[in-house]
């Protein structure tokens, strides 16, 4: 109920101020600033996260950290990121220059209140992210930890995107813009450039979504090489010998059944060397990623691999994986 009358109240101030300020605009004009300029600050907000999420990813791929494994980027934040970009900030530029040729045809707009409360919330928003960004920055150089060039460029992200958001609409707050309409273009132009460049970049970067489905069929086929192989070890310890081909493994009762390539199709591999050791062996689009740290849990084994054939040559250690031993079944009387 306060919500209602708090929205009845605002909406009376709005509509006295048209009356006031000399308007004739019906409450569809009204409508119809609160659509543009509601619009034009919520594509903002969604623009600016995307880009700063955007920069992040780029900075982390350059800059990857030693102890992380290798993730494909377009299954994270950054594939959301450039969609995002790519459908909302061209919005955001048609709204704003909508918004603002209004304002221009006719100046009165400037003092419409929910223009001034939108402004207002945007300068608030982009000071305290710019604030916190430097509270961050100081308090990781007064505790002495270490300022990796991916620490201060995700800093200097925050910094260009929240302090050019916060100089752009402190100076629409002045009406700079209204009276230097060429100089507005001119920054508007700069800013869709730069975005443009991040999307761009990011191909260039991260390689392109094709190169990406490749890589995921590359993992795949990893992740299937380490499921033959566990369960080649668990044969063993079953039946005290390896595998004669993959075909032993294939277990109605256990519903298991012997992976193929994800792309196509093909079986894997398989060649018993001696009677404990054995390969295996399969075809990659391309070689392991530098920040792959292929060395996955799972036994330690290394699975790094260039592109092409590879096998990987293991051998089983009887005291690690002993045999089970088969107890006799007493008779029943």
């Amino acid at each position: 109920m306060r919500c209602i009358i708090h929205t009845r109240y605002y909406f009376h101030i709005f509509c006295m101020e048209q009356v006031l300020s000399g308007s004739t605009e019906t409450t569809a004009g009204g409508a119809r600033n609160f659509f543009l300029l509601g619009t034009a600050t919520i594509t903002l907000y969604a623009s600016a996260l995307a880009l700063i999420t955007l920069l992040f990813q780029y900075i982390d791929l350059l800059f990857p950290n030693d102890l992380a494994y290798w993730h494909d980027p377009y299954q994270g934040p950054a594939r959301f990121a450039i969609a995002t970009l790519v459908v909302v900030f061209p919005l955001y530029i048609y709204f704003t220059r909508r918004a603002n040729n209004d304002l221009r045809a006719e100046p009165s707009r400037a003092g419409l209140s929910i223009r001034k409360w939108l402004l207002y919330i945007t300068l608030f928003v982009a000071g305290f992210t710019v604030v916190v960004d430097l509270i961050v920055l100081i308090n990781a150089f007064l505790g002495g930890e270490e300022m990796t060039a991916a620490f201060l460029l995700k800093v200097l992200a925050v910094l260009l995107v929240g302090g050019g958001a916060f100089w752009y609409y402190l100076k629409d707050l002045q009406g700079y813009w209204v009276s230097n309409e060429k100089t507005s273009k001119i920054i508007g132009i700069g800013v869709c450039i730069a975005v443009i460049a991040s999307v761009l970049g990011g191909f260039a970067v991260m390689g392109s979504p094709s190169t990406m489905r490749e890589m995921r069929y590359d993992q795949e086929r990893v992740y299937n090489l380490e499921l033959i192989q566990s369960n080649i070890i668990s044969f063993y310890q079953s039946k005290n010998r390896l595998p004669e081909d993959l075909n032993e493994l294939t277990d109605p009762l256990s519903g298991f059944i012997v992976p193929s390539d994800p792309e196509t199709n093909a079986p894997y591999t398989y060649q018993k060397t001696d009677a404990l050791s054995f390969s295996l062996c399969a075809e990659f689009t391309h070689p392991s990623p530098e920040t792959s740290q292929a060395e996955y849990a799972y036994m330690g084994d290394n699975w790094d691999h260039e592109a092409g054939g590879t096998c990987f040559s293991r051998t089983v250690d009887p005291e690690r994986y002993p045999p089970f031993q088969k107890s006799a079944i007493a008779p029943q009387f």
